[in-house]
């Protein structure tokens, strides 16, 4: 049996299972690309609940394991060489996870690069604008009289999935009939925004209808939607 007792982070948060890849985390837009890929792909693990209202994200155990105190993270016992790997950033999580199933990134190098290229655009882009649109709309931004930085975000998340749309014409998923990791990193934060922070109606999701038919296949998917709740909130 694997031993992760060095790993302060186990200290707090107990593995059950050491034999599997450990997640800590909390179903926001970030957090289940992580549990929605390892549900696709079928590999065991065992998730742990980060709980912001608790701040677990501040103990000294988690920032032992991703010192920006931010969700996901992951142990994983397996890693390269048979060591442990202890890995924090969704981005890196998914290429890695992707690289060591042999799953969801295509081998042929220029199709690899392409699909990498849309993670980073979600990573650079859709997640960090559909993320301050979430705040001036939904919540603490509402405080503020000046709605400028608010439709800032707007048009630029408008600007953001119409850039999706063109590219979703004629294709099933981001990468034309392939499913992988660049649609789990952008789908969960297309739902969040719509779904979540409830602005579709002032980003006006309805003129993209490429967008909202993947969405639709891809909250279809019973991995997905396992994902979704993974871990569960207590």
């Amino acid at each position: 049996m694997t031993d992760l007792s060095r790993f302060p982070i186990t200290q707090k948060w107990p593995a059950q299972h050491p034999d599997r890849l450990q997640l800590y985390s909390l179903p926001t837009p970030n957090g289940v690309k992580v549990s929605i890929f390892l549900e696709e792909v079928g590999l065991p693990y065992e998730a742990h609940l980060v709980s912001f209202q608790t701040n677990d994200q501040m103990s000294p155990e988690f920032l032992s394991l991703n010192p920006n105190n931010k969700i996901p993270a992951i142990l994983d016992p397996q890693g390269p060489g048979g060591e442990p790997l202890a890995l924090f950033e969704s981005g890196a999580i998914l290429v890695y996870l992707a690289e060591k199933t042999g799953q969801l990134l295509p081998a042929d190098p220029t199709r690899r690069y392409e699909t990498l290229q849309w993670v980073m655009f979600q990573m650079g882009g859709v997640g960090p604008m559909f993320g301050q649109l979430g705040f001036f709309h939904k919540f603490a931004g509402k405080e503020f009289e000046d709605k400028r930085p608010r439709d800032r975000y707007v048009a630029e998340s408008r600007r953001l999935l119409g850039v999706l749309d063109q590219r979703l014409t004629g294709r099933g998923w981001i990468m034309g009939n392939d499913y992988t990791i660049a649609d789990i990193a952008l789908w969960p934060w297309v739902n969040t925004l719509a779904n979540f922070y409830e602005a579709g109606d002032l980003v006006g999701l309805s003129d993209f209808k490429e967008v909202r038919r993947v969405l639709e296949a891809f909250l279809a998917r019973d991995a997905v939607q396992r994902g979704l709740n993974s871990p569960a909130r207590s």
